[in-house]
């Protein structure tokens, strides 16, 4: 009886023509007496039994699942230079890896009413109502071996501003001068492409662009810093203009370099097998459930 009640609560109310996304203890309470599972069953008991389970059928995430072709061969070159490799050769004192993006349309959201302050048993109380001021694009790159962060702001990302901090970063010491430097980026229309490695080299002769796999951001370790300046910076959003926000990004930059070090990254290009290895295995089973 209780395996029961667990399969009806690991399946999609949708498989039953059920208009409900997923199901709560008091549908479930109704659905497995519906079937006739049980006669009767109180939401605790019913709580109580998935809860022991491993697996939590009420519980979801967002994924994008591996659709690049040669995701492991992007994936592992990305890695290793993270791991200080190349071509399975180590990086040599004057190479550098550069981890870059943009972080797209932020906007300058004026509150409505003033900010209040904390007071005790209350929190800071944030306006919900804004005006908007305008937004910007802030371009970075993050040197992934000595926690340097380079940014710029712009109206519009594109090639233009991409190029702005390619200029940014190699127009100074000690990459104006390294051996290489290799560039991380992503496949947004900025840098898409056997295109844009070419335009990087002809830009910068030391520089080599390297390509995550599609979808796969999380590879990008300068997306670990938007998020840090995500929480730190821009949340909650209350700034007068676009210029407001740029400063306070500028301002961050400094402060956040005084103490940086570099991420502790410890994914590497044998995790990175093995989970997709995993992957292809769910997916093996699945097809084979619906055979």
């Amino acid at each position: 009886m209780v395996a029961r009640i667990k399969a009806v609560a690991c399946e999609l109310p949708s498989e039953h023509d059920v208009p409900l996304s997923r199901f709560s203890c008091a549908d479930l309470v109704q659905e497995v007496v519906a079937r006739g599972v049980v006669t009767a069953i109180g939401k605790s008991t019913l709580w109580r039994y998935l809860d022991e389970d491993a697996i939590r059928p009420w519980s979801h995430k967002c994924w994008i699942f591996p659709r690049d072709p040669h995701f492991a061969e992007k994936g592992n070159r990305v890695l290793d230079l993270y791991q200080g490799l190349w071509m399975g050769e180590p990086l040599g004192p004057k190479d550098y890896v550069i981890s870059a993006d943009e972080k797209t349309s932020i906007q300058a959201r004026r509150r409505i009413a003033p900010t209040t302050p904390p007071s005790p048993g209350c929190p800071r109380r944030v306006e919900f109502e804004y005006e908007r001021c305008g937004a910007t694009q802030y371009i970075a790159a993050w040197d992934v071996r000595r926690a340097k962060v380079f940014g710029l702001c712009r109206k519009t990302s594109g090639i233009r501003p991409f190029h702005d901090l390619v200029d940014l970063v190699m127009s100074q010491e000690p990459y104006d001068s390294a051996e290489r430097v290799f560039w991380i980026t992503d496949n947004g229309s900025s840098h898409r492409g056997e295109t844009s490695v070419r335009r990087l080299s002809q830009w910068y002769a030391n520089a080599i662009l390297v390509h995550t796999p599609i979808h796969a951001s999380w590879l990008n370790q300068v997306e670990i810093y938007f998020s840090i300046i995500q929480r730190k910076v821009l949340t909650p959003n209350d700034f007068p203009s676009v210029r407001a926000v740029a400063r306070q990004l500028f301002r961050f930059q400094v402060r956040y370099e005084a103490v940086a070090k570099p991420f502790q990254w410890k994914f590497t290009r044998y995790d990175l097998r093995r989970l997709l290895q995993r992957l292809a295995a769910q997916t093996i089973l699945e097809e084979q459930k619906a055979a």
